[in-house]
């Protein structure tokens, strides 16, 4: 994003006059327990996507900024890698509850930067907060393996050891969520942390820090570094105090930085896209099925890795359910997140908007048929329509290409074998979403998809407790549950003479 120094917009978004605490909106980065400008004195804006108005400016940090932000993490790492897990835990709790008891105040940042509606910005700061919570009791259960010695006279042991500095990016379409299920994860393991949030969307992790410092988090336990990405993330991947980095983002510049981390050998979770099928067989109750598939395409308005973008439907049922689906698609309303009833927000930003458009065209063009939607909305120029393509050849762009936008492709399938075969045909495995009455089919769908997470017969498949990751292209290690934890440990083991 290119720097500005430009003062702020003078007409500010009225909803910034309902913060309760209006100290959570933050401009400076948070490093070292400070609140820090950038070296240079640079800024870059904060854009409402709904209305296109810059509405904060926050600190364009970069390489300096972020060797500060690492040394406080490595000074703090000692101190905090001895730290009682029952204080850990006790710290975590604390920021849950902060998180919790700001959670309008977190909800109205979030549909500000981000443009999602409020309500569902309001869902994503209780899953941020579960995860704090989820991780503040598994830090007290993170040495829960030994070994039983096939020696005689040995004594064996084995520990999971922090790592020590953890480095964390994440993306602008969870910006809360994101940070906590990684931070969390890696603070109780006993890693200290260094985060850098989207330039799109920096003030829910800052708000986040301001949170934690609030309940006192040491100095250098958690920064924030915001600013130019590629500065700031080449640091993280050079630097060798950072041992482990958890990237949320595309698949493509999650390959480029396993390959720059390859350098120092660091241990990687690496989220990267998705191209999620939803498969409906014609066993399926009609109602249930839409149902199901609306919430799970149009979520976030599209922009999520769990999004049903290739929905494959039997063909038995397959005229209805277009004609169902489309409709209650059609119905969507679109709108800036704070009106009532939104269920469509904006798009972040321009490219994301032209790269639906090409996907569309590229569909039509190749056959498909567009049931409702299928260009901007008139709401500003960041909306889109709630779209629904028909009759979508294998070969058209949609089919490959993850759409992180409200478009849903719609084609029919004839069997068990041909749907498995398409839904495989990717080089993403995120998640699939299955719908059928048929048990043993689901037996067999649940070993034959290729992909790390599955959900039938219903939507929400994620939650502190869930290992969320993907094989293939989809990325590295998992996120949430006692396995989140695991790259920011190693394991240590010993074996001592007993006789």
């Amino acid at each position: 994003m290119a720097v500005q120094t430009a003062s702020i917009s003078p007409d500010q978004p009225h909803e910034l006059d309902l913060l309760a605490d209006p100290s959570l909106l933050r401009a400076a980065a948070y490093i070292g327990g400070a609140w820090m400008p950038a070296a240079d004195g640079t800024c870059f804006p904060v854009r409402d996507p709904a209305t296109g108005g810059d509405f904060q400016q926050v600190a364009n940090c970069g390489a300096e900024e972020t060797r500060k932000a690492i040394d406080a993490a490595a000074r703090a790492f000692s101190a905090w890698r001895s730290t009682l897990p029952q204080e850990r835990a006790a710290l975590l709790r604390a920021w849950h509850e902060a998180i919790l008891a700001a959670r309008e105040d977190l909800a109205i940042l979030m549909t500000l930067e981000q443009g999602k509606p409020l309500e569902e910005s309001r869902g994503e700061i209780d899953y941020a907060a579960s995860f704090v919570e989820w991780y503040a009791e598994e830090a007290k259960r993170t040495n829960v393996e030994s070994i039983a010695s096939h020696l005689p006279n040995a004594e064996m042991s084995l520990q999971r050891v922090p790592v020590g500095v953890a480095g964390i990016v994440t993306p602008w379409n969870f910006p809360s969520a994101m940070v906590t299920r990684k931070a969390a994860a890696a603070l109780a393991a006993g890693c200290t942390v260094v985060a850098h949030p989207s330039s799109w969307t920096p003030l829910s992790a800052l708000a986040l820090a301001a949170l934690a410092d609030r309940v006192g988090f040491p100095a250098g336990l958690f920064n924030v570094v915001t600013g130019d990405a590629e500065r700031i993330v080449g640091m993280l991947c050079d630097d060798t105090r950072v041992r482990a980095l958890s990237f949320t983002g595309s698949t493509e510049i999650g390959r480029l930085l396993a390959a720059r981390c390859a350098k120092t050998m660091k241990q990687l979770v690496m989220e990267l896209g998705g191209h999620a099928p939803l498969i409906v067989f014609d066993d399926a109750d009609l109602k249930k099925a839409v149902e199901i598939a609306v919430p799970a395409k149009f979520a976030t308005s599209g922009q999520d890795c769990l999004a049903a973008n290739r929905i494959y439907v039997q063909r038995k049922l397959y005229p209805a359910f277009c004609a169902a689906f489309a409709g209650r698609s059609a119905a969507l309303r679109v709108g800036r997140g704070f009106q009532p009833e939104a269920a469509i927000g904006p798009l972040m930003h321009e490219r994301a908007i032209e790269k639906l458009e090409d996907q569309v065209a590229d569909a039509l063009a190749q056959g498909a048929r567009c049931l409702t939607g299928g260009k901007r909305d008139d709401s500003g120029p960041l909306f889109y329509q709630p779209t629904v393509l028909a009759d979508v050849p294998d070969s058209a762009r949609i089919m490959s290409e993850e759409t992180f936008g409200p478009v849903a492709a719609i084609v029919p399938f004839d069997s068990e074998t041909e749907v498995i075969t398409r839904a495989n045909d990717s080089e993403y495995g995120l998640a699939a979403y299955l719908i059928t009455q048929d048990q043993q089919r689901i037996r067999r769908m649940r070993e034959a998809l290729e992909v790390g997470m599955i959900a039938v017969n219903r939507v929400k498949l994620t939650g502190a407790p869930v290992p969320f990751g993907g094989i293939k292209q989809s990325g590295l290690g998992r996120e949430g549950s006692r396995h989140g934890m695991e790259a920011f440990t190693e394991l240590k083991y010993c074996c001592i003479d007993a006789a």
